[in-house]
């Protein structure tokens, strides 16, 4: 199963000197003249900063991994360490785990056990999430699942006013939820993060979402 979400923009970075590759990644062609990775391994075809890149801060929305001195940040299928007061793109170790896959990554099949790439890294799914794994073996031969059909969309939900709010308190309650759900951890990611958020908050405001 291929499974394709927005991938990050493409932006003019700075190429900087590039960290030194654990097992866990795969090879990938870097554009220096403007400092992004082209991954196209398995048809991922996506562009991300190369590994050394400097970035001011971690984008907004990154999950913090770990804790203490080995801490990582990770956002949209890549991976940051604190430099100074930076950050750095560098590659993860294996065995970190992600409570989330990244929105663009490739499904493959491998010893007939399920393996998830992105970046140039793989991923295992466990009890708390998805860990970082070495390249199988048979990764050179690896069949990517075809995406299933997208789900249609859904429909925009019913919202009963309980308290007899007006239409314009109404709509300004749901401006505000709205706002409030893109604050909450992983809803710039998951639809389902997002809407959930935006239920609780205008459940919370005295009305009912069906």
């Amino acid at each position: 199963m291929k499974t394709l979400f927005h991938s990050c923009g493409a932006a003019l970075l700075v190429l900087c000197t590039a960290m030194g590759a654990p097992a866990a990644h795969a090879d990938v062609r870097v554009r220096a003249n403007i400092g992004m990775v082209f991954d196209g391994r398995y048809h991922h075809d996506h562009y991300y900063p190369a590994p050394g890149y400097v970035a001011p801060h971690v984008p907004y929305g990154a999950v913090g991994v770990g804790a203490g001195p080995g801490r990582y940040w990770f956002h949209g299928g890549v991976w940051y360490r604190p430099y100074g007061s930076s950050f750095r793109v560098v590659l993860p170790p294996i065995g970190l785990v992600i409570p989330l896959l990244p929105p663009a990554y490739v499904t493959l099949t491998l010893g007939g056990l399920p393996y998830y790439y992105a970046n140039g890294v793989y991923y295992q799914s466990v009890p708390d999430g998805y860990a970082v794994v070495a390249p199988p073996p048979e990764a050179a031969t690896a069949q990517v699942v075809p995406a299933p059909p997208p789900p249609p969309p859904r429909a925009d939900p019913i919202i009963y006013p309980r308290n007899g709010q007006s239409t314009e308190q109404q709509e300004s309650d749901r401006r505000d939820c709205n706002r409030w759900a893109t604050t909450q951890p992983n809803a710039q990611a998951d639809a389902s993060v997002f809407n959930r958020a935006v239920e609780a908050c205008m459940d919370g405001r005295g009305y009912t979402m069906r």
